[in-house]
């Protein structure tokens, strides 16, 4: 009687579970599945948009519990697409997601709080999302290049001539972008806005090396993110973390968090922190970077209309050269130097307070200035250690406003001192 009981309850739960299945569809049983853009009428000639058949297939996949769609070798033609929670955009070697050409196909769209088009990949407040692959994405941004030169627009936040990023991850989770290569953006190429958890490893990001503000990544507001070797040669910051536009009402979440390593920058405007930096900036590191040939190294930049606290920062084991400045910590954006004489100010949410910054192992050659620390005097620049910090440059280092000390600091200025103090200058190394 015992074993009936047994076997009668096995029988029924084994119905109930062969019900089970059978109501759910298969699609969501398998959150690996691939969705094909091929099924839905791609064409992949470069010359008839494919943004519908993208679209389709990351919605089933979005749909079916998530998946890779994956773009074989061709050109993908395509105005914007937006990627879904568990899906990965797979771009196959010799693949190219194009931007389309006519401005039109990107829709006004409000991005960071200010009025803007929509950028060719984005997602929005979506979990465990991925771009991988060798294939490149390409913003086409030549002809937006030359109206934003026309029109004088310098892709500031906010302004009257907008130009859509390439990609941008807007209060998403589980981020990982890898492997891929993103070139000629409209404007700033990838951006994590919002966002936690976010991995860029073994990226390649390109851009003619005027062409403006073609920024490589931008982590704005955002956590927890680790930039890993990754090659930018570029037109403007070749890393620039970012936390609320100037002026900003607030409140502005900071950028916090965030590991720098085993990266290679040409061309472009260096490893900066700001200028729009209105939320503050903490627990950023950059580890074994190699600048050859950009206008700046490590960039530190504010002013007291987008500041807030920023620090601690960590900038080890940097080699520079055939750059313009070496380091400038600067709240004076966008002069690197203050005015004489510049009067305090009164403190405001945005003044910024620039503490806690440490450069250790650093050698730079073949350099016009050794830079600048330069800050408020509502404001002074607070801890600033030099460790091992070797320039051979053509000019010196200026300090003022700021407590600046360490050890086996060697500057060498062709041209005027090593180093100059200004007011409220404070230097003291062994």
């Amino acid at each position: 009687m015992i074993r009936s009981k047994l076997f009668l309850v096995w029988l029924l739960a084994g119905l109930a579970s062969v019900a089970l299945c059978t109501a759910v569809p298969a699609e969501a049983l398998s959150p690996s599945k691939s969705c094909d853009p091929h099924s839905y009428g791609a064409r992949v000639d470069g010359a008839a948009k494919d943004t519908a058949a993208i679209q389709a297939a990351i919605d089933a996949c979005a749909q079916g519990g998530g998946g890779s769609v994956r773009l074989s070798a061709g050109t993908w033609l395509s105005a914007p697409i937006v990627l879904k929670s568990n899906v990965t955009l797979e771009i196959d070697k010799g693949a190219t997601l194009l931007g389309s050409s006519d401005h039109q196909d990107y829709p006004a769209k409000t991005e960071f709080g200010a009025p803007g088009l929509q950028s060719l990949v984005s997602a929005t407040n979506a979990t465990d999302v991925s771009i991988t692959g060798e294939g490149t994405i390409d913003g086409a941004g030549d002809s937006w290049w030359q109206e934003a030169r026309a029109v004088g627009d310098h892709g500031v936040m906010g302004s009257d001539h907008t130009r859509p990023r390439l990609v941008v991850f807007d209060h998403c989770r589980h981020v990982l972008v890898e492997g891929v290569t993103i070139q000629n953006s409209p404007m700033w190429q990838l951006v994590p806005y919002y966002s936690d958890d976010v991995t860029i490893r073994n990226v390649r990001i390109l851009a003619p090396q005027h062409s403006p503000n073609t920024d490589a990544i931008d982590p704005f507001s955002s956590s927890n993110v680790r930039i890993d070797r990754v090659f930018a040669d570029v037109g403007d910051d070749d890393v620039a973390i970012k936390s609320g536009k100037a002026n900003s009402p607030g409140p502005d979440d900071p950028s916090r968090n965030i590991a720098i390593t085993d990266c290679t920058f040409l061309h472009g405007h260096g490893l900066s922190v700001g200028s729009e930096i209105a939320g503050g900036a903490k627990d950023i590191r950059a580890e074994r970077i190699h600048f050859d040939g950009t206008d700046n190294g490590i960039r530190i930049k504010a002013n007291r209309d987008r500041g807030n606290d920023v620090g601690p920062l960590v900038f080890r084991d940097i080699e520079m050269k055939n750059v313009k400045n070496a380091i400038i910590i600067s709240e004076y954006y966008p002069k690197i130097l203050p005015p004489d004489p510049d009067s305090p100010q009164p403190i405001t949410r945005l003044t910024p307070h620039f503490h806690d910054i440490t450069l250790e192992n650093v050698t730079a050659t073949d350099i016009v200035s050794a830079g600048a620390i330069a800050g408020l005097p509502e404001a002074p620049i607070r801890g600033v250690i030099l460790k091992n910090v070797r320039i051979d440059a053509q000019h010196g280092l200026n300090i003022s406003n700021a407590d600046v000390s360490g050890n086996g600091v060697k500057i060498q200025a062709s041209d005027g001192s090593s180093i100059t103090k200004a007011a409220g200058g404070n230097v003291t190394f062994q």
